[in-house]
């Protein structure tokens, strides 16, 4: 063989030893004895809400949140929506998730004042906190912890679960000139408002959203807190009362609280637990957005169809502050709690005060 030859079929020897080398091992059998993963654990749970059917932005809220969760989740967590009188009345909520015959509930705080006296501090108080002030003090401000620790002792954990932004000074069939103007009046103000409301002689009535046009049409109130151009153009308030009064003192923002039963709670996984939670927070946004952008819209049709807009004089916003503070401390000294919710909400809105003066505030102004 010649020389050529040789080395030629030396290279093709090689070669063939070097793609043998790099040939796949095969596959180890599976273990046909390994037994296959536990399936995870499934729940379905019943949120009650304090809103009509189809209420625009909490009705709806809560149902999105719901759907969030179940797809969040993958199906693991579902949860079946009731809205207001489906299964309770809507002030029965609270009760009906300490007890555990629901597991969420879907509402705002300021309607347990008679379940605990700290509850209103968790939707808004007079002349208090802006929505994204409100938020700050919750996650940030100690807020959180306070609120689950007035509602520990019912067995119920609260989220942050949606907010209307700011809201208007409600709807009146009288102008308000003066303090006099409030004697008398019968008014549907949930909150620390309506106990403001109470020292200038009005009468409070404690009334579900979905009575407050009837009310109004009957005579049964002479006015009502509403919440904000958004829901109020669709509740048809404007039919009703004539008059629309800015700003609304008596409840800047609303923040809207999840009710969760704390053992069904604690049932859960870790991963569902962090599931509703980051629902929660992103419901709480959307919520928000959806009320600025609809608010700005609703407002214009008021005023096209013909609704007088209307502030109150600055006396009357000066003595309805005075009076709030006084409200305030005197919810604050009844007990311990309290005075520790009022004197955190009352430094956190010193300090972020600071902050609006030189930020929103002049924005507002210069543009």
């Amino acid at each position: 063989m010649h020389r050529r030859q040789v080395f030629a079929a030396a290279t093709t020897l090689l070669a063939a030893l070097g793609l043998a080398g790099c040939r796949p091992e095969p596959a180890a059998p599976q273990d046909a004895a390994q037994p296959a993963p536990a399936p995870q654990p499934r729940f379905t749970w019943t949120m009650l809400t304090a809103w009509p059917q189809d209420h625009p932005g909490l009705g709806s809220g809560a149902v999105s949140f719901a759907q969030r969760v179940e797809a969040m989740s993958g199906g693991r967590l579902s949860i079946e929506v009731s809205a207001a009188g489906e299964r309770v009345p809507a002030q029965g909520v609270f009760d009906v998730v300490s007890r555990g015959s629901a597991e969420l509930g879907h509402s705002a705080a300021y309607f347990w004042s008679g379940k605990t006296a700290a509850a209103p501090f968790f939707t808004a108080i007079p002349f208090g906190l802006s929505a994204t002030e409100m938020h700050a003090w919750l996650q940030h401000g100690g807020g959180m912890a306070l609120w689950e620790e007035a509602y520990a002792p019912f067995g119920i954990k609260p989220l942050l679960v949606g907010n209307t932004g700011m809201r208007m000074g409600g709807w009146f069939n009288k102008e308000i000139n003066s303090l006099q103007d409030f004697e008398g009046l019968r008014v549907r103000m949930p909150g620390l408002g309506g106990e403001v409301l109470k020292r200038f002689a009005a009468t409070t009535v404690n009334l579900d959203e979905s009575e407050v046009p009837v009310a109004l049409y009957n005579g049964t109130i002479d006015a009502t807190d509403g919440g904000g151009p958004y829901n109020d153009l669709a509740a048809g308030l404007h039919q009703f009362a004539r008059f629309y009064y800015y700003p609304g003192w008596q409840a800047p923002q609303a923040a809207i609280e999840l009710l969760i039963n704390r053992k069904a709670w604690d049932a859960l996984p870790a991963d569902l637990k962090a599931i509703v939670e980051e629902a929660a927070r992103g419901s709480t946004q959307l919520m928000l957005d959806e009320y600025a952008y609809n608010n700005a819209h609703a407002l214009a049709e008021l005023r096209r169809q013909g609704v007088v807009l209307k502030r109150f004089p600055d006396q009357v916003l000066a003595a309805l502050h005075h009076e709030s503070e006084q409200v305030l401390e005197q919810l604050a000294r009844q007990n311990a709690l309290n005075g520790r919710i009022r004197a955190s909400l009352q430094a956190f809105r010193e300090q972020a005060g600071e902050m609006s003066k030189v930020a929103e505030k002049e924005l507002y102004n210069a543009r």
